[in-house]
């Protein structure tokens, strides 16, 4: 029996479902499809079956993993195996600074080392006037170096002066005084 809500109304058109039910050759292409992946997942197992047998993967005509390779093709693998991808690409601007700042700031500043958890590039100047040139070229330096390695590469360019000379101690010094290291750095 039926209630009320179900029974339909005078007049109005049965209830149809909006999505419409698969139809025959539908209905034959997902049962295909299915039975074809069946196939290929039987047939890996198959023959993963008899390579176990022989004694595990042959060399053939084709490569396969135990192929040698070219050297460059090797070193990028183990690069990227290892994960030394960011330190790799700041060794190399470490070899082309030159190129990225031009010769003559290169002459007078040079890459010192790169802290790759803080992501910072540690430069070295010959003299403060130097050291002030690179604090204020830093931010357009560090933009090019993330445009060439890939963004977020270097946050922060710390600059460091020239370390001046030896402190030396003796009768003639002044007390307080750091010496002639005052003006340096």
């Amino acid at each position: 029996m039926t209630t009320p809500a179900e029974q339909p109304r005078e007049g109005a058109a049965p209830q149809t479902s909006a999505v419409p039910q698969p139809s025959g050759v539908d209905l034959a292409r997902v049962a295909l499809r299915a039975a074809k992946e069946q196939a290929r997942a039987r047939g890996n197992a198959v023959q993963q079956k008899k390579q176990a047998r022989r004694g595990g993967l042959r060399s053939g005509a084709r490569a396969d993993g135990r192929d040698p390779l070219p050297l460059g093709a090797a070193i990028n693998r183990l690069i990227t195996e290892r994960g030394w991808e960011t330190p790799a690409a700041v060794g190399g601007v470490m070899g082309r600074w030159p190129q990225m700042v031009g010769p003559e700031v290169a002459l007078h500043c040079e890459p010192l080392k790169y802290d790759e958890d803080a992501r910072v590039l540690t430069v070295g100047c010959d003299s403060t006037a130097w050291a002030t040139q690179l604090r204020l070229l830093a931010p357009t330096l560090v933009a090019r170096l993330n445009a060439d390695l890939g963004q977020g590469t270097v946050k922060l360019i710390k600059v460091v002066g020239p370390g001046g000379p030896g402190r030396r101690f003796g009768p003639l010094r002044a007390p307080g005084s750091t010496g002639p290291g005052d003006t340096y750095g």
